[in-house]
This record gives structure tokens, sequence and C-alpha cells, in this order.
């Protein structure tokens, strides 16, 4: 059977060509009806045409009807309303999509390689903590959407952009000293805006079970020059971080890596258990080691995009619709994050990619113009650049709101999350919502063996339909050619039937549309429509036509079920 939407629009095309000759119609859109009474797919070609025709709509549309070549694929066409024409399509043409799904498998759905190469990068947390429930929703929304991508047919390159030469890293070095210098005895106020967590003194603990005393310095040495955390909280950090890269020298890179080291394969690890991998760990260092920051800023400069004011280097983005122009380069030669997120991005398409899709959290939306800007000011295509925007989930216990911070400490981590509700539970919730909308996370939800429970309820389905064709028996490979789909002709299996053929187009307005919640919204649907199959018909009949028919339908929707999960990350259990 061909894809019916692609037959509709060429048979339309044909009739319109014969009717109407003189018009060139370059797309036309065809939809799912949103009752059954209507059809199953309808079009408003009829009044677009009318306008270029100036002609009444319904006349337009009786003449595409009657130039409509017969089809073993549609039942009957009407003209309904102002000049939509409805496509009620035949049972046989509904039918064949369970064995389209039965021959592909795991690749029903799925599409041939478009030959386009699209960069995602997600996460990209700086490593300088466990993950929170925060880099999960975005964790989780990224590597989702990535298998759909890679599902509608685009070669896929999974990242993670490693902050590892900035401030925050230094940051943590200096905690991990600091507390190194505490569990040596060294009293050394802790400031209140470095990272608090437990996780520091671990790695404080590894410095000295492995160093001693080789990195002890006296109190007045670490704190000479600083001002008071209560006077100056930044200028205290900054001088005490100066400060512990004099005295300890060469020693300090040791420190640093060390954390890096702990936190990025901490980070890996949390992420790999939870379904999330990717194809790249890319440095930020490696900008600066590669001399690319410098070559990206020269090419801005070339292009006259830069100017030196009060000692620092700035780029002109007010020009391409940011608040203000942004510095590159501080009056002390330091680059800023900007500036090696300007060489981060050239650096992806001088890779190569078509299309390149960044996953921030929606507090970055500021930060949109300025990354466009510096894009076009190199000569490159802005619009290559997709932003995709997660705002923050909030979780909730028993009604109640969870507490949340990050540099205290006293934050929810992801892993805290998955041990809590399960790595299923937490893939489909965080998904489960638009990325750029709020996301209420209610644990005990998550938790429910209960219909109200989204993700239980699509694995009861998957589990239900194990169990029916455990409780056959059969050999599931015959179902393909043995079973006679003209038997799936009652209400709830046509319904069944449309649902397993709308799945493919569902993968592709997701991939369009940068939306993976569309697959979680379709498998609620989906397993509704099991539910209520399995509810009020017995699928084990003595008919033997009848009971192969059925064990087939059921054996096509455990598979789409299976699909649709898998793009989710979450898995399909048997049993429940």
């Amino acid at each position: 059977m061909p894809n019916i939407k692609s037959y509709l629009s060429e048979a339309i095309t044909a009739a319109i060509s014969a009717s109407v000759p003189e018009i060139d119609i370059s797309s036309i859109e065809i939809t799912r009806t949103k009752q059954d009474t209507h059809g199953d797919y309808a079009t408003n070609i009829a009044l677009i045409l009318a306008k270029q025709l100036k002609r009444k709509p319904r006349d337009v549309a009786k003449d595409i009807v009657d130039a409509l070549p017969h089809s073993p694929w549609v039942d009957k066409t009407e003209i309904a309303g102002a000049g939509f024409i409805n496509f009620f399509l035949s049972s046989a043409s509904k039918q064949q999509v369970v064995t389209e799904i039965l021959q592909m498998g795991e690749a029903y759905g799925h599409v041939p390689s478009n030959g386009r190469r699209v960069q995602i990068e997600f996460v990209s947390a700086n490593p300088t903590g466990p993950l929170h429930v925060g880099h999960g929703r975005g964790a989780a929304f990224g590597a989702s959407l990535a298998n759909v991508l890679a599902a509608a047919g685009y070669q896929v390159a999974r990242e993670y952009y490693v902050n590892d030469a900035g401030r925050q890293m230094d940051i943590l070095a200096l905690s991990t000293w600091l507390r190194y210098l505490e569990l040596s005895g060294i009293n050394v106020p802790f400031p209140p805006n470095a990272y608090q967590g437990d996780y520091v003194r671990d790695m404080a603990t590894l410095v000295q079970v492995a160093h001693g005393d080789r990195y002890v310095h006296e109190p007045w040495h670490v704190l000479d020059g600083a001002p008071s955390a209560e006077e100056d909280a930044e200028g205290h950090l900054d001088q005490l971080i100066y400060n512990a890269k004099r005295l300890l020298g060469e020693d300090y890179t040791y420190i640093h890596n060390l954390a890096l080291t702990e936190q990025l394969g901490d980070c890996r690890n949390d992420l790999t258990e939870f379904g999330v991998v990717f194809d790249m760990w890319f440095s930020e260092k490696s900008l600066f080691d590669s001399a690319l920051v410098e070559r990206a800023l020269a090419l801005l400069d070339q292009n006259g995009h830069l100017y030196v004011q009060d000692g620092a280097t700035w780029f002109r983005s007010t020009q391409y619709g940011d608040e203000k122009d942004r510095v590159v380069k501080r009056e002390n030669g330091q680059f800023t994050y900007f500036a090696s997120d300007i060489a981060y991005h050239l650096n992806k398409f001088e890779r190569g990619f078509d299309e390149v899709i960044n996953v921030w959290g929606a507090d970055h939306h500021g930060y949109i113009a300025r990354v466009k800007g510096a894009l076009q000011a190199m000569g490159r295509d802005p619009k290559q650049l997709t932003i995709a925007l997660v705002q923050f989930a909030v979780l909730y216990r028993g009604g109640e709101k969870v507490s949340m911070s990050t540099r205290s400490g006293e934050f929810v981590t992801l892993r805290e999350l998955r041990n809590e509700v399960g790595n299923d539970a937490a893939r489909f919730f965080y998904v489960l919502r638009k990325s750029d909308q709020h996301l209420d996370f209610d644990l005990d939800l998550a938790k429910s063996q209960s219909s109200d429970n989204p993700v239980y309820y699509i694995q009861y389905a998957h589990a239900r339909c194990c169990s029916v064709l455990a409780k056959w028996g059969g050999e599931t490979g015959m179902l393909a050619s043995a079973a006679d789909l003209t038997h799936l002709a009652i209400p709830y299996e046509l319904t069944l039937l449309k649902r397993l053929n709308d799945y493919p187009e569902t993968i592709a307005m997701a991939a369009r549309e940068l939306a993976p919640h569309l697959i979680a919204y379709y498998l609620k649907d989906l397993a509704s429509d099991f539910h209520s199959y399995y509810n009020a018909e017995q699928f084990l009949v003595e008919d033997e036509s009848t009971r192969l028919a059925r064990l087939a339908l059921v054996l096509a929707t455990r598979q789409t079920l299976m699909n649709g999960l898998a793009l989710l990350g979450v898995s399909a259990p048997e049993k429940m």
C-alpha cells in the first residue's frame, strides 16, 4: 500500500491538472479529520484555488472530485461545508497497516536516510557537581529528539559540550582544595558562594589520601589580599583562586583535573544509566589549545564586527537584534564565555553539519540573538542553527513543592530522582509536555501503578498484548502471512487500525516541530484504543480466521508501542 497522504496528494494534483489546468499548485495540505463522520482525511485545496479562480469553493471542489481517479484505497469522497473535500478510506487501506508493521518490525515508522547531517548538543552542564533534575529534562528531551530525528531519516550526531576551561571549574578546584585544607586541620573560612556539596568533601578526601599534606599552606597565605566575603563575595572568591594558582603552581592543575575527571565521570555514568549516550564529548579547552577562539575573533574583526572600548574588545551584537554589544575579550586579556561559544559554533559548521540544534535552558533565551548574530557576522547562515528551549522541571511530593538549589549542595540530583521513580517514569514524564512549557513533575503519580500514570498505562497496554499472545502460544512469525485481515471490521478494530496508520506521520511531525512530546501523546492514545478493544472483545475466539486476524492486530499494536517507547528511551515490559 502506498503512503496514503502522498497517494491522495498525487491524486488531487492530477485531478486539478485535469479540471483546472491553468492553475499551478505547489503543495496540498491533507489532514486527519477530527470526526469519523467527516471521513479519514480532508483537504481545503478547493477553498485556496477558489480565490485564484474567483469561483465558488464548492464548485471547484466538485470539479476536483469529478476528476479524481478511481482508487481501491478510497471508498468515497464527499464535499463538506464551504468546500472541504473529505476522503473515506476503504477497509482494505486501513487493514494493510498490520502487514506493513509485521514486515517492518522495529523499523516501522522509520524512513530511509535523507542524507542530511544534524548535530544536536544537549545537557552540556558545567562539570562542577552532580546533575540535578533540571539537567534531567534537557537530557531526556535531547535524547528523545535525537532518536526521533534519526527515525525521520537524519544522520544525527549527539554532542555534550564540556565547559572545562572557565571560572566555574576554577571555583570547583578551589572548593576542593579548601575542603582538603579543612581535612588537614587548616582553618580557612569556606566561601558561601563556593561549591558546598558533600561530593566536594569526597574529592578532597581523595586528594588527602593520595598525597597527604603535600598541598597544605597556611591560612594567611590562602587569604592574602582577599577582600572580605561579606563586602565583595565574588572578588573574595577570585582572589582565593588567584592565590591557589600562585601557591600550588603546577599542582593546581592536578587538583583542577581531578575535580574535572571525577565530576565528568560521574556525569557520564549518570547519563549512561539514564539511557543517554553521546557520540562526542567536546572540550571547551580544545578551542583555546587549537587557537580556534583567536581565529574566530580574527574573522569577526576582519569583517568589521569588533571594536575596542575601555581596553576590552566588543562584538557589535546590537546589529543582530541583541539588547547590547557583548565583550569577547576583557581588558585583562582573558576571553569571555561568549568568545569560546562563538568559536564552538564556528567549529560545528566547519565539521560539515547541515543543521545544528542547541538544547538550552529557557533562561538562555536572551543568548540566542548574539550567537546567531556572531554566526552571520562570520558569513554563516544563522537559519541553520535552531535553539530548542527547555523549561525547568519542578518536583512535587504529596502535593508540596520540593525545594531545590545548586551551589548550596541542597539540590535534588537526577540520580536521586531516578532511584525514586525509575528511569522509565523519569524519561517519559520529562517529555510529556512541550519542552518550552513549564513542567510540574508529580513524584507520587510517577510511582503509582494506575491508569492515571501515563507511562504505566502505556506499558500495561504492551504487557497486555504480550499476555494475549502468550496465552495463544502460537508462532507469531506466521501471522503476517496467515491472517486474513478482512476480518478486522468492528469499530474498535477500525479505530485501532487508524491509530496505527498515524504512527509514521506522528514521527515526521515530531521531527519537523522538534517535539518528542507528540510521540508521548500518540502512545497514550494508542494505549487507550487498545485497552478499550481489550476490555470489549475476546481475541482467542473459536473462528480461526477471526482469531488470527485479531492476534495479528495485537502483535502490530505491541510492535508499535515498543517502537514508540524506544524513541523516548522507555522500556516495554512483557509483564506488569
